[in-house]
């Protein structure tokens, strides 16, 4: 495998999480400015996540059968479309459906890439390979709000989702013309999805990852949907939305930074301790969330934060590179594991809103805490028990 390919995909998947990351700051504003409420919100962001989560193990287990680039091509083209179709929307139930096609073509982008990157890997390399993908996404989802006000500020806002579209064909076009064209089959392609979810169910190591990834994802929303409320309410001094960006930023580009480094320790070093080092620091820096009434010290637990889960996403990807290589195909065990991190975002949107709204904001962090080090901690024993009875077997 030449350096073409894989360095073109880094860049093509950079480019369109770049084209993603523009309009998370003016999406909501043109969702409002067609009339939309609260409510309205709820289904615009939940449609995306509906047809991206339901879709992720389908289109992985279809490119081992037939194949990643033509999917990858049809993501990117897709949210190329949905960038140029945005600003014609004229209602909110036009922007929900357009929305949900947005969904349809994450779900061809996500896993395939988690797949090609896994493929890449060479054995006992997958934590490298793996981290070199987190880094791409991170820098595009963390430098993209940047870019998206800017062009907001300077041309209106449709601009905003032309760019996103333009960045998404340049990657699309990047794909096209650098990718050799086979590539993707699996030598276990004529296996159905629901086949391997059968021979998944019973393999308690790989549903222990897969409840580790679900679990470390319950913390997304809270870390960011509910910080502006959190800082509000420390009363006195009023801040920014810079200074809310600034926290959360620091938070995605120590992440995004700390990636191939972490990635190439845990190729070295054992994984599972690993994350039970990453996941307990990650848990005690949730619990110190509501103790933070300065800018300076969210600041600081933040920052320590993406430490914590760029060590995570490091490891968790080196182990489900490890079993999509050795027992289920890359493909489908990528899409399967996208679709437990999507799940873990959407209950951890409605553990947090839920505790909030019973307890207030600070049980909200404490609930969702606690939530990951219980169901961190089955993961691991499951893990474990795996490898207890494959020596007991021996």
């Amino acid at each position: 495998m030449g350096k073409s390919p894989f360095v073109a995909l880094l860049l093509a998947i950079f480019i369109s999480l770049l084209g993603i990351g523009i309009i998370i700051p003016v999406l909501p504003v043109f969702a409002a400015s067609l009339g939309a409420g609260g409510f309205d919100l709820g289904l615009i962001m939940a449609a995306f996540s509906v047809s991206r989560g339901l879709l992720q193990p389908f289109v992985g287990n279809w490119s081992d059968r037939w194949g990643r680039k033509g999917f990858l091509i049809t993501g990117l083209g897709i949210y190329g479309l949905v960038g140029l179709l945005t600003p014609l929307a004229g209602s909110v139930t036009m922007l929900i459906f357009i929305r949900f096609l947005h969904g349809i073509g994450s779900a061809m982008i996500g896993p395939v890439v988690m797949a090609y990157m896994s493929s890449f890997a060479p054995s006992g390399q997958e934590g490298r390979y793996q981290s070199y993908l987190n880094a791409a996404v991170f820098c595009g989802i963390g430098c993209g709000p940047m870019i998206g006000g800017v062009l907001s500020d300077n041309w209106g806002m449709p601009s905003v989702f032309y760019g996103m579209a333009l960045m998404s064909f340049i990657a699309m076009l990047l794909v096209m013309f650098t990718l050799p064209g086979k590539a993707g089959r699996e030598g276990n392609e004529d296996r159905r999805l629901f086949a391997t979810l059968r021979i998944m169910r019973r393999d308690t190591r790989t549903l222990g990852i897969l409840l580790a990834r679900f679990s470390t994802m319950l913390v997304p929303v809270p870390l960011m949907a509910f910080l502006p409320l959190y800082m509000a309410s420390w009363g006195g001094e009023s801040y920014s939305g810079f200074a809310v960006g600034m926290v959360i930023a620091c938070r995605t580009l120590v992440n995004a930074g700390l990636q191939v480094p972490f990635g190439r320790l845990a190729d070295r070093w054992n994984r599972e301790r690993m994350l039970l080092l990453g996941s307990l620091a990650l848990v005690v820096l949730f619990f110190c969330i509501p103790f933070c009434r300065t800018f300076h010290t969210l600041m600081l637990v933040y920052l320590l934060i993406g430490t914590a889960e760029a060590l995570i996403w490091a490891v968790l990807g080196a182990l489900a590179s490890v079993e999509a290589k050795n027992h289920y195909g890359h493909g489908t065990m990528m899409g399967i594991y996208a679709l437990s991190m999507s799940c873990g975002v959407f209950c951890g949107a409605v553990l947090s809103g839920s505790s909030m709204d019973w307890m207030g904001i600070d049980a909200a962090y404490r609930v969702v805490g606690g939530s990951v080090l219980v169901l961190i901690c089955l993961a691991l024993w499951m893990m474990g028990w795996k490898r207890v009875e494959e020596a007991a077997a021996d």
